[in-house]
């Protein structure tokens, strides 16, 4: 069994990552982290930091800059990454998350998000949709601290 973090960059990302590597600590469990990239979407991309304003889209560095900051935060955890269509929509980026959380026989799902598991959640919610799995267990970090 694995701990499964989705993984954007954001520092409530982070906070699930720090807080899974602390429960795989005490649950002797390993850390999956994914990230999801949308191919070629250079709004999406520059919206959550992956690129600068002046920088054109290209996944591989999107990829290493997500690697080495989970690298940073948690250096045993497994980085994968799966690439989407450029038009993903919140349901397609966490069909994948369920996907993978299905593959590496994720325990618990990590999942940093200040609005995923409420009573009323956004249509766009990935988050959401994630949560909505019964595959699985859900923690949802909405501190950052």
């Amino acid at each position: 069994m694995t701990l499964l973090v989705p993984f954007d960059g954001s520092a409530l990302a982070e906070a699930a990552l720090t807080r899974a590597v602390e429960f795989g600590e005490v649950f002797e469990q390993s850390v999956v982290v994914i990230a999801v990239v949308p191919q070629g979407n250079t709004t999406y991309a520059r919206e959550r930091g992956w690129i600068e304003a002046d920088e054109s889209f290209d996944t591989e560095t999107i990829v290493s800059r997500l690697r080495e900051q989970v690298t940073a935060l948690a250096p045993d955890a497994t980085f994968r990454y799966e690439r989407v269509p450029r038009a993903a929509r919140a349901g397609s980026i966490a069909r994948e998350i369920r996907r993978t959380a299905r593959r590496s026989e994720a325990s618990i799902v990590f999942i940093g998000s200040d609005n995923a598991g409420r009573l009323v959640t956004a249509l766009s919610s990935v988050g959401g949709n994630v949560a909505a799995d019964q595959g699985y267990d859900v923690l949802i970090v909405r501190d950052t601290e």
